[in-house]
């Protein structure tokens, strides 16, 4: 194991033959690991005794009669009960949760914003969480919000878990540490990450300042979208993926634990660190994943695909092909389509679509979507290339191109993003992105026979 894999204070387990160091490949897989050895029970998951003194604790995901039960098995030093005590409530006042609809915050519109700045003010993963847009309802588990995260500061002896939603985290600048109740991940941009719901963890900065984005999902959670006709390769391969290998700490000190719950925050103190999970196993995890391996498909003769061709993880919504949130990638790829517009085509969309830049240029907006930044193009209201991206592409000599130096996302829900106070007053919010549609010309000539 490289020693980069190791956080300090936690012990972990040894390489896993044929696995990274620290890490076990696969999606939604049923893992084992300890990180002593003989700490996790074969055959029975409640044994009378645990090895080493341990308790034996499951971590539920889904309803128990759910098809499949998502559920880990967790051996630790201490049950959970004896990481919470008495709550105080506290005020995070830039992590908003939905609903809310905030009255007369801006008029509707599509917009784009500009990267949000680092404050000179330290900031952890708790503080620098500043919430953009929501949708849905948090308290009846539907729908989402997202968020820019700015993190300058490790979280010091301080752990916090959501009630309400797992977290998709996408970096854009600087790197984080998720130590976790279940590992270990290290998460760099170009990477992407998955915690889950009710998992206790603590995020410290590695390199900062740190910037990304995140999407909270209030809903049924993140799975590998169907394939269909494509088959059983590309996209995102489950293999891919990478959960962390069991890690420890068993530390004596103050400290304490937030919870999100239903959109509020509340605050524990402790005398311990939680993150005291020996051996474990299940497939109820977090894990990482490198956006660098995901393998697009599109066409390959004519037209331009839906870019639901490009969904790297959808989370159900209960209604047959409309997802509560697509997580839909645009990176590196050829574009060879013959006699066609090549850029996304001009549309209105019954899904709502929220958009980051993690490095480089989008190919329908060559001008002012810059990395860090952000658009909205909510349900409903037309979109599609500026000007330049139209004129380029109608004109382009049609050859074989790789598209390169590009890498943005999408989240996509079929819900109404409402914009926070933030995102609307304190944002970089661009006024004169509607403007990028303003030149486009009229050609039409009605002549017969006339192309």
């Amino acid at each position: 194991m490289n020693d980069q894999s190791k956080p300090a204070g936690l012990t972990q387990a040894p390489s896993h033959i044929g696995t990274t160091p620290g890490y076990m490949p696969g999606f939604g897989n049923d893992f084992e690991t300890e990180a002593l050895p003989g700490a996790l029970p074969q055959g029975m998951n409640s044994p009378q005794k645990c090895n080493y003194g341990l308790y034996g604790e499951q971590l539920s995901g889904t309803a128990f009669t759910a098809d499949p039960p998502e559920r880990t098995w967790t051996y630790r030093i201490r049950p959970s009960v004896k990481h919470s005590h008495r709550y105080e409530r506290i005020d995070l006042p830039y992590w908003v949760s939905s609903p809310n609809v905030v009255d007369n915050v801006t008029s509707l519109g599509q917009y784009r914003w500009d990267p949000v700045p680092h404050s000179d003010e330290p900031l952890t993963w708790l503080t620098g969480m500043r919430t953009m847009t929501t949708a849905g309802d948090v308290n009846t588990q539907v729908g989402m919000a997202s968020h820019i995260y700015l993190v300058t500061a490790s979280m010091e002896d301080a752990y916090f878990y959501s009630a309400d939603s797992e977290l998709l985290v996408v970096p854009q600048e600087g790197r984080l540490r998720f130590a976790t109740e279940l590992g270990v991940i290290d998460l760099a941009p170009q990477e992407i990450a998955i915690v889950p719901r009710g998992l206790v963890y603590r995020v410290e900065v590695l390199e900062g300042p740190a910037r990304g984005f995140v999407c909270e999902n209030y809903g049924q959670k993140f799975e590998l979208p169907g394939r269909g006709p494509i088959g059983a390769n590309c996209l995102a391969n489950p293999r891919d993926f990478k959960a962390p290998v069991a890690a420890f700490e068993d530390r004596e000190v103050p400290s304490t634990l937030t919870i999100k719950w239903c959109g509020q925050f509340h605050e524990t103190k402790i005398a311990q660190s939680p993150l005291d999970v020996v051996a474990w196993h299940g497939n109820y995890a977090p894990y990482k994943y490198d956006l660098s391996t995901y393998c697009p498909v599109g066409a390959i003769l004519f037209d331009h695909p839906d870019p639901s061709i490009f969904t790297v993880l959808t989370a159900p919504s209960g209604v047959p092909g409309t997802a509560n949130i697509d997580f839909v990638l645009f990176r590196e790829r050829w574009m060879v389509a013959e006699n066609t517009f090549r850029p996304p085509w001009y549309h209105k969309n019954i899904m709502s679509e929220l958009m980051g830049n993690i490095y480089g240029q989008y190919d329908a907006k060559p001008q002012g979507f810059v990395p860090g930044g952000m658009s909205l193009h909510n349900m409903m209201l037309p979109h599609g290339p500026d000007r330049d991206a139209f004129e380029g592409a109608s004109n382009a000599e049609l050859k074989p191109h790789k598209l390169d130096n590009t890498m943005s996302f999408m989240f996509e829900t079929r819900f109404p993003q409402h914009l926070t106070a933030f995102a609307a007053n304190e944002a970089p919010l661009q006024d004169n992105y509607i403007d990028c549609w303003e030149t486009l010309e009229k050609k039409f000539d009605g002549t017969p026979g006339k192309k």
